[in-house]
């Protein structure tokens, strides 16, 4: 069964499709979640009140992944390079928890200004 998700901000609104990891079950379970984005690069990233360890982390990850940050307790969204990546590789500051994927539209994101409100709702469960 897939799990997915709506990420809201003024004026935009991407679907994302979470995986089967325990990080994307608890995110899951803590829906929904509203912050106020912090820009690093070309990723945003928000406190949520989620507090997991590393789950087969990744400090290289892929346009429109999202990612559980353990250091910051933070859900993060990455459309592209970060202050820290080399070359096409996109590299959180610290190794995240992959536990999803931005459908389409993952391009949209860089309208996104740091401050504005974001919300993570669920969005359905389909087999």
């Amino acid at each position: 069964m897939a799990k997915e998700i709506k990420i809201s901000t003024p004026g935009i609104e991407i679907s994302a499709e979470l995986n089967d990891s325990n990080t994307a079950q608890v995110i899951w379970n803590k829906l929904p979640l509203t912050g106020y984005v912090k820009l690093w690069g070309d990723e945003i990233y928000f406190a949520i009140p989620v507090f997991l360890q590393h789950e087969s982390s990744k400090d290289t990850v892929d346009m429109g992944d999202l990612g559980y940050w353990p250091e910051g307790n933070a859900f993060c969204i990455f459309f592209g390079p970060t202050p820290i990546s080399k070359g096409n590789d996109i590299k959180p500051a610290s190794p995240v928890n992959v536990f999803g994927r931005i459908v389409r539209d993952a391009d949209k994101l860089m309208q996104v200004k740091s401050g504005a409100k974001i919300v993570i709702t669920q969005k359905s469960i389909s087999a």
